[in-house]
This record gives C-alpha cells, sequence and structure tokens, in this order.
C-alpha cells in the first residue's frame, strides 16, 4: 500500500501541480508502527524511494486524544466512506478539499490516488471558475 500510494500521488501531483493541485503529507505512526523514524528520516524515505516532491510535513497524530487540529476538521466535515466510526483506519487515508477549504470526498487508503484523478480535475475546474468569478 505504501508504494503504490506514494508513487501514484506523485504521478498526480506531476501532473496537476501547474493547475493548481497540492498534495499536503502527514506522516503517523499510530498504525503498526509504519513511520517510527525522525522527520528527516521520512522524508529522506518519501524523497529517495519514491521520487516525492510534494510537502512532507513534521509526524502527527490523527486519532486519539492529542489528534492534530488539522485532522480534527478534517474528520468532522466527512464522514468515514466506511461506517466504522471518524477515525482514520490506517495511513494513506487521504482527503480532497476545495479552493474554498471544504471538504469534497474523504478516501480510504486502499483508494488508489489515480482513481481520484476525475474528482481532483472537477475540484480544480471549480477553483479555477471561482478565481474567475472572484477577479
Amino acid at each position: 500500500m505504501t508504494d503504490t500510494n506514494y508513487r501514484e500521488l506523485q504521478d498526480v501531483y506531476s501532473r496537476l501541480e501547474s493547475r493548481g493541485f497540492r498534495v499536503l503529507a502527514f506522516p503517523c505512526n499510530q498504525f503498526g508502527a509504519q513511520e517510527p523514524g525522525t522527520p528527516e528520516e521520512i522524508v529522506e524515505f518519501a524523497r529517495g524511494k519514491y521520487g516525492a516532491t510534494f510537502p512532507l510535513f513534521e509526524k502527527i497524530d490523527v486519532n486519539g486524544p492529542n489528534t492534530h487540529p488539522v485532522y480534527s476538521y478534517l474528520k468532522s466535515q466527512k464522514e468515514d466512506p466506511f461506517p466504522l466510526g471518524a477515525d482514520i483506519k490506517w495511513n494513506f487515508a487521504k482527503f480532497l478539499i476545495g479552493a474554498d477549504g471544504e471538504v469534497i470526498g474523504r478516501f480510504g487508503p486502499q483508494q488508489s490516488p489515480l482513481s481520484l484523478e476525475g474528482e481532483i480535475t472537477t475540484a480544480l475546474e471549480a477553483a479555477a471558475k471561482l478565481e474567475l468569478t472572484a477577479k
């Protein structure tokens, strides 16, 4: 799952970055201790092994009493696509956020980033229209 997600996220990011698409990665060690490294080691792994060029932030908690405020907001805005509660189930849960900050979609870790490209493109088109209207 790590291999597919990193590679596909980078692929989509490379193709759509010029249109305003951003990938923001927040490493988390709450799932099977899969992110045990320091922030520098995590960045080195993602950039070295997968060529990731998108921003990788500090390691955070996405569940529990120390949930980062970003994830508190994201989880409160969109129901889990699998009715097992609000918590993030595993690394590589994905959220699609519109230009206005609205959470458009929440996707599980098994969801291929490539399969989201249509929804991402629709969101980018909506953002472009919003920008034109604002001018």
